[in-house]
């Protein structure tokens, strides 16, 4: 291979799944060479040069799956519009195949999963290769209170690619990779903020769906009521078209039994004067010491985008309330989810494994505190203390107070209220209500503050309204235009 290999000649840095289909039904490219340009990429400015570090592990086979796939469109022609285009998972959705799926725990630094996510089995017959594993925050933010965002013990620190910036998590190496081109697109996950939070922070589109729009059949858990995949992009464009594959009902993930949109094509919905019939509403009071203190909120950025939205006709109802968005949320439904999710999956695996249950971790990791326990485990420790969480009264109390006051006297309140097809949020503000109700929201870039770190906006909605919210961040999209490639030189 040549060292100077550089597809800049073919198609631009910032290519779109759809151009990279027109280049290859022409001739002009094959998955082959998409392939090798993006691993060049990620030895020469992921794994050395920058040192992104974004990306734990390679799918040594993927040169092969791109041949095969090449193949296949010379004779049957292309499975779908994401035929032979490379994808990067997050270390915590497992495959089978010669990679780990450890949520970068070095508890977990040889498993291997003797099956592939519902997820990854959707990607891979719709001709997907799957490029590589990404890092992330460990245990998905689960691990240690003073951890930074985008470490863990296996994979280290991920770097923001467009500087000395907070980089987001837990989604992290998910989100650097799409922002600094080592793959076209990604698959996140969260629980609350965890694609929402590292999308905003680089400059990409992050969809975080409906719960159940898309299985959580093969990803290590967090949370049974909240954890969902989404997808990652350049665009809204190459995120609604990761969506439509991800989605579908799974027979063994009763989230997505009351899911009727597996068979949605979400880029029917790229409508360019989609904010032309839009109302939405604009939610302000931004927490202090989450955000402003921490510069996550740029209010000259903010209202230049709400201008935007006017200003391509859609109707504003500005400064809006939603009566239960600063409550004191109790119970803590989530934490006693965390400890039977973790102990359930961590007794499935082989007998020959280190760890089988949370405790067990918790005692592996002190055995080899210098490598594993950097930051503590703090989280960890704190979710042991919950004991038979699925009879808990304090479990079951939260579980649906968080639905009624997250729906009920939350979002749906609001949107009902003043007749709102979506909510505008700074950054991801509204990412925890929206995880509590089980609802959509999508990142989008809004522009970069001065000190060059990136600003994005979240438009959020009702249950299984994704259609929606693509169709008005697609539009504000086209309108701006305000992602940039980083500078990685």
């Amino acid at each position: 291979m040549d060292p100077n290999f550089d597809l800049s000649k073919t198609i631009s840095e910032e290519v779109t799944i759809l151009e990279l289909q027109d280049a290859m039904n022409r001739g002009e490219l094959t998955s082959r060479e998409l392939v090798m340009h993006y691993l060049y990429r990620i030895a020469t400015l992921d794994q050395s040069g920058p040192h992104i570090n974004s990306v734990l592990e390679i799918n040594p086979d993927a040169i092969f799956i791109a041949e095969a796939l090449d193949n296949e469109r010379k004779g049957t022609g292309a499975r779908s519009s994401i035929h032979g285009v490379p994808v990067l998972l997050k270390g915590n959705i497992e495959t089978k195949d010669k990679m780990r799926t450890s949520a970068g725990a070095l508890a977990l630094e040889h498993h291997v999963s003797p099956n592939d996510a519902f997820l990854v089995r959707k990607l891979r017959d719709a001709g997907a290769i799957i490029l590589g594993k990404t890092n992330l925050t460990e245990w998905a933010n689960g691990m240690s209170s003073s951890m930074w965002a985008g470490y863990s013990a296996l994979g280290g620190q991920t770097k923001n690619p467009y500087g000395d910036h907070f980089p987001g998590g837990s989604s992290t190496g998910s989100a650097a990779a799409v922002a600094a081109h080592f793959t076209t697109v990604a698959v996140g996950t969260e629980t609350s903020a965890s694609i929402l939070s590292p999308a905003v922070q680089n400059a990409i589109v992050g969809i975080k769906p409906t719960a159940g729009l898309i299985s959580r059949s093969g990803v290590i858990p967090w949370s049974y009521s909240q954890d969902t995949a989404g997808p990652m992009a350049r665009t809204v464009t190459d995120a609604a078209i990761l969506l439509t594959t991800l989605a579908g009902k799974d027979e063994n993930d009763p989230s997505t039994w009351r899911n009727e949109l597996s068979n949605t094509d979400y880029t029917a919905f790229l409508n360019k004067d989609g904010l032309r019939t839009a109302t939405i509403g604009i939610y302000r009071n931004v927490p202090s010491e989450k955000f402003r203190d921490l510069g996550e909120y740029d209010e000259q950025l903010f209202n230049d985008a709400i201008a935007i939205i006017r200003e391509s006709g859609a109707k504003v109802i500005d400064d809006i309330e939603i009566p239960s968005f600063l409550r004191e949320w109790e119970h803590n439904k989530t934490g006693y989810e965390f400890k039977h999710a973790i102990d359930h999956y961590l007794q499935c695996l082989p007998a020959q494994y280190p760890v089988h249950d949370l405790n067990e971790l918790i005692e592996w990791n002190e055995r080899h505190s210098p490598m594993a326990l950097k930051y503590g485990q703090d989280r960890l420790r704190y979710h042991s203390q919950f004991d038979t969480p699925l009879k808990n009264p304090q479990y079951i109390l939260g579980a649906i107070t968080d639905l009624y006051y997250s729906q009920n006297m939350g979002i749906d309140y609001t949107l009902e209220t003043h007749g709102l097809d979506a909510i505008l949020f700074p950054s991801y503000v509204g990412a925890d209500i929206s995880a509590k109700a089980g609802y959509p929201s999508i990142a989008v870039p809004a522009g970069f503050q001065s000190n060059g770190r990136t600003f994005g906006i979240t438009f959020a909605g009702t249950a299984f309204s994704e259609s929606k919210l693509i169709q008005i961040a697609y539009a504000f999209e086209q309108k701006t235009k305000h992602r940039k490639m980083p500078n990685l030189n």
